[in-house]
């Protein structure tokens, strides 16, 4: 299994990215879908997750109105749109799979199966 994140890099206060995120080597129908980040000296948190259908989509709240997750089954492919960034979003962001998923809105790090390398995004004041 392979998820390979893309999209990051240097924008400024205000600007918008859209990361993505392929998966290979796996049914990606099959998985919840979710987007973590860590900043320096911060624990790994919780971003948007999105249920096999698309149905379901949950945010933390630092990021609600601002970050949609979305997903393409046909290509293997999960996004995240960020508009209206700010400094405290720079981070490393991740994207990760998961095969069973309740639909709680609590979904720790260690519930997911795999994971990918992560990008980069800075955001500059």
């Amino acid at each position: 299994v392979q998820l390979q994140a893309s999209g990051g890099g240097l924008v400024q206060a205000g600007g918008s990215l859209r990361l993505s995120c392929a998966a290979s080597g796996m049914t990606f129908s099959s998985y919840a879908m979710a987007w973590f980040r860590q900043a320096p000296g911060k624990d790994r948190e919780f971003v948007a997750i999105i249920n096999r259908s698309s149905a379901i989509t949950y945010y933390a709240d630092s990021v609600k109105g601002r970050f949609t997750i979305s997903r393409d089954n046909a290509k293997n492919t999960v996004y995240l749109q960020m508009i209206s960034l700010k400094p405290e979003d720079t981070a490393v962001y991740y994207c990760a799979a998961r095969r069973t998923w309740s639909g709680s809105r609590v979904t720790p790090a260690y519930e997911y199966d795999y994971w990918g390398q992560g990008t980069q995004v800075t955001v500059s004041s």
